[in-house]
């Protein structure tokens, strides 16, 4: 059997677990160096999977949300089966608010093309968007664009249950295991370094293939080779609120100038989230007035919400690299048999099936 080592429990760590658990030829361990998976970056997401409102009509970055898409329809009915969880799955699609200075033609084109492709994008006018959507009242605004094949998932809720899919598929989670060092053999020049074993705060392991799921972690692991990573930190912060009720038989994610609103259970919402750079220092300092605006901002969209009860706040960092396009999904640079699969920045959980494919399919033909 092939041995495959993953580093890091997020999303992405926890997709390719899964995805590959289901080839009987490979032999997985994964290791997280937090007691539980899903605390850093996947902590910090929505689980807005936007592909079809996403500007990226063709190329790269729509070819991986289209693929993701296509996979989640299945994957959280074969999820649920096989683990007997519950997996918040909003299948209602999202509205996105248009502003004035928003192109009509721009969103026209792009029905177009979504048309050919096999999907479906609806224009909507202040009249239609106020009928369907009477959470919403806000007068500078021109309509919206309602995409009913996009979802929202509960990216907590999703990892947990591909961790015991995965468990239950055979796969060895080491939890509250840090991966230290990438021990290999070879030169990097020549392009022929391998990865024999990795060495990890309870000893040594060997792999055949070394898979990098750790997002910024992955930064540090790859600074004695050839080529080592680039990823930094962008904080986001969120918030979560309930009303009092909520009579709307209509509850899609509801997005605006980059703010999403997601409707939860109980009354409930999330509103999120912020975009926080590192100073020149490379230190993240979180900015309270950013989650105080970016939440003024949501109440105005939705009225609904200002009578809220503030629930928790909370904050994640997303991994971004730097001068490069995200997310890294290749060989590590000089390395036969070390595969990137991180730096997703802020669509790790839109992105997390396609990657995973991506890697299985290596992985199959190699």
């Amino acid at each position: 059997m092939t041995k495959i080592v993953i580093v890091g429990g997020g999303i992405i760590g926890a997709t390719i677990a899964y995805e590959l658990s289901l080839n009987s030829d490979f032999e997985i361990t994964l290791f997280e160096q937090e007691n539980s998976p899903a605390l850093h970056s996947t902590s910090a997401s929505l689980g807005v999977l936007m592909g079809i409102l996403s500007p990226k009509a063709k190329g790269r970055s729509w070819k991986l949300r289209q693929k993701s898409l296509e996979r989640y329809e299945t994957l959280i009915p074969e999820l649920e089966k096989l683990t007997g969880k519950t997996i918040s799955y909003n299948q209602q699609g999202i509205v996105e608010l248009l502003f004035p200075e928003d192109s009509l033609e721009t969103w026209k084109s792009l029905i177009k093309i979504r048309k050919h492709q096999g999907y479906h994008l609806e224009i909507w006018d202040k009249n239609k968007l106020f009928k369907e959507c009477p959470q919403v009242e806000i007068n500078n605004i021109i309509g919206a664009v309602y995409s009913p094949q996009d979802r929202q998932v509960d990216p907590i809720e999703l990892t947990e249950a591909l961790i015991a899919g995965a468990t239950l598929n055979g796969v060895n989670l080491e939890f509250g295991v840090k991966v230290q060092k990438i021990l290999t053999t070879g030169t990097h020049d020549e392009n022929n370094c391998i990865c024999e074993r990795v060495l990890t705060s309870k000893g040594e392991v060997e792999t055949d293939f070394l898979i990098m799921a750790a997002g910024v972690d992955t930064t540090e692991l790859t600074q004695n080779f050839k080529n080592p990573l680039d990823i930094r930190p962008v904080l986001g912060q969120a918030l979560q609120v309930k009303i009092e009720e909520n009579n709307y038989n209509f509850n899609p994610v509801i997005t605006g100038d980059d703010i999403h609103i997601v409707p939860l259970k109980n009354n409930e919402y999330w509103i999120g989230a912020t975009v926080e750079f590192p100073n020149e220092k490379g230190d993240i300092i979180m900015q309270e007035n950013l989650l105080e605006e970016m939440k003024e901002i949501a109440f105005s969209y939705c009225p609904i919400l200002k009578n809220s009860t503030i629930l928790k706040t909370w904050s994640g960092k997303r991994p971004r690299p730097e001068g490069r396009p995200a997310p890294i999904i290749e060989k590590l640079t000089g390395t036969n048999n070390i595969l990137l699969a991180t730096g997703h920045y802020r669509n790790g959980i839109i992105l997390a099936p396609a990657t995973a494919l991506i890697i299985k399919d290596f992985l199959i033909n190699n």
